[in-house]
């Protein structure tokens, strides 16, 4: 018996049921690739046809299809070479068949790779996509799992789960087509067992119907197979949704590790959270990192089950009731990624408290993301922009605030003129054309003694009291770095001093 399917693979965009306005997006993308040149992420679960939607979409314009999947080796030289070649309308295999001569190219699994194995192949897809000249697909489950210089140089659509609604009519087509009789309620279980994943429902079709001219619903096997949960579905679960002892239970089908699971709560939850409830469930996540410690300081995993209760059953519990409406998650933003913003983030808080960057990262960026998010208060945002003299780029990194938005760029240029107010009171008049009398060395300790007043005589209302302290905490700094720092305290030290040196 052939693979149903294969056999009942959609050949036309009309023929793909559950995601209509995804489909019309899809062929209107193509249909205007002329004027726009632009590839195109198709993202979603498993099984919900993005692939189907990408053959069917070649079929209905007329075009070759050129496929790369995660079977073969996508290294730099092997993506440049094959999906090159049909980016520059080059023969691969034979001659294009369509009228227009335009050839698909179809990379499926573009979250999936990885390591050595596919050395250069995430920045080669990202220079063939800005540089291709077919219209190309990239297809993806999980969306963030790309970098962040290819998700902004594609346009993107996402696939939802096909709901039960959706996917009972295509197996009652299946079986008419097969000259199966059936039972409503047998498709109707195939289809609740597998909502979302058409695809693992026409498995569970084909199986329920091997040897059989009836579909009863006792042919149906009574035993559901293992469904991998998302992590974004996580998230409302635990966020939104469920009791403490669901949550907890959902965690167990998520694929990743309790250590992940941590980042994406923390990062996210402020987005859903409020007041009392953000205090307790910082408790949960505290106590998940304390039994995260251990398991790395003992390397004795069964103590993830532990953490594993606190980040899922503990955040939930701290919940205040169900919430409704839609989030909009983001992936961590101190997230294992490509692009080099947090490095730069975590090596200028370094320098600036004379730490390693490890501990930066580890223990001072996060308050400052905590204290800072969204650039709220917008005050205390600006001081950090200052002393650390961060660009759009490091604000948007370290608040969750985007680059591009006017706030991030006023806080920008707010700080621009923060550090120069700071850097004019310690000059000692020396931008002004001040001369200052006496010999070098007196001329150094009046500059030293100016400073000193400069400073306490910002004391207005104006708010430059600000930048009188920005300018102390910049001469500390400067204090520190010229001793070179002490041994023996910068063993002792809680990675905190940097934090404290900024207020």
């Amino acid at each position: 018996m052939s693979d149903w399917t294969e056999k009942y693979r959609p050949r036309s965009l009309s023929a793909i049921r559950g995601n209509n306005k995804a489909r019309d997006q899809f062929r209107e993308w193509a249909e205007s690739w002329d004027d726009h040149g632009d590839a195109i992420i198709v993202y979603g679960s498993p099984g919900v046809g993005k692939t189907s939607a990408a053959h069917a979409l070649a079929n209905d314009m007329g075009w070759e299809t050129v496929e790369l999947n995660a079977s073969d080796q996508r290294t730099a030289s092997v993506i440049e070479r094959f999906a090159g070649r049909a980016a520059m309308n080059a023969t691969l295999g034979g001659s294009s068949k369509g009228e227009s001569g335009r050839q698909l190219i179809v990379l499926d699994e573009a979250d999936n790779i990885h390591g050595n194995y596919d050395r250069g192949g995430a920045r080669a897809i990202t220079k063939l996509v800005k540089e291709a000249g077919q219209p190309m697909v990239l297809i993806a489950n999980e969306f963030y799992e790309m970098s962040r210089g290819l998700r902004n140089a594609c346009e993107s659509i996402e696939f939802r789960d096909v709901s039960a609604r959706s996917i009972v009519p295509v197996l009652r087509d299946i079986c008419r087509q097969e000259g199966i009789e059936y039972q409503s309620e047998a498709l109707q279980r195939i289809a609740d067992a597998n909502s979302g994943d058409l695809r693992g429902a026409v498995n569970d079709l084909q199986a329920a119907a091997e040897g059989r001219d009836e579909i009863t619903e006792e042919s149906v096997a009574t035993s559901d197979r293992d469904r991998s949960v998302g992590i974004f579905e996580f998230l409302d679960q635990v966020l939104k949704e469920e009791s403490a002892q669901q949550a907890l239970y959902t965690s167990y089908d998520v694929d990743e590790t309790p250590d992940d699971l941590t980042k994406w709560v923390e990062d996210n939850m402020l987005d859903v959270y409020e007041g009392e409830e953000i205090a307790r469930a910082y408790e949960f996540l505290a106590n998940a990192d304390r039994w995260l410690g251990r398991v790395r300081a003992s390397q004795d995993y069964s103590y993830w089950r532990y953490a594993g209760d606190n980040l899922a059953a503990g955040v939930a519990a701290a919940r205040d009731g169900t919430k409704g409406g839609w989030t909009r998650y983001g992936r961590p933003q101190f997230w294992r990624s490509k692009d080099k913003t947090g490095d730069e983030v975590a090596r200028r808080v370094a320098e600036s408290s004379g730490v390693s960057m490890s501990i930066a990262r580890r223990r001072i960026v996060p308050y400052l993301s905590v204290m800072t998010h969204h650039c709220k208060p917008r005050d205390l945002t600006v001081a950090m922009a200052a002393y650390y003299e961060f660009e759009e780029k490091h604000v948007a990194h370290v608040t969750g605030s985007g680059e591009s938005t006017n706030k991030v760029q006023s806080i920008v240029e707010d700080a621009g003129e923060l550090r120069g107010e700071a850097m004019e009171a310690h000059s000692g008049g020396a931008f002004a054309g001040t001369p200052s009398g006496g010999s070098d060395g007196d001329a150094e300790a009046a500059g030293g003694s100016d400073s000193a007043d400069g400073v306490e005589s910002t004391d207005d209302p104006d708010g430059t009291d600000s930048a009188a302290e920005a300018a102390e905490v910049d001469d500390s700094a400067s204090e520190s770095a010229a001793d070179g720092g002490d041994a023996d305290e910068a063993d002792s030290d809680d990675g905190q001093s940097g934090l404290t040196d900024f207020f």
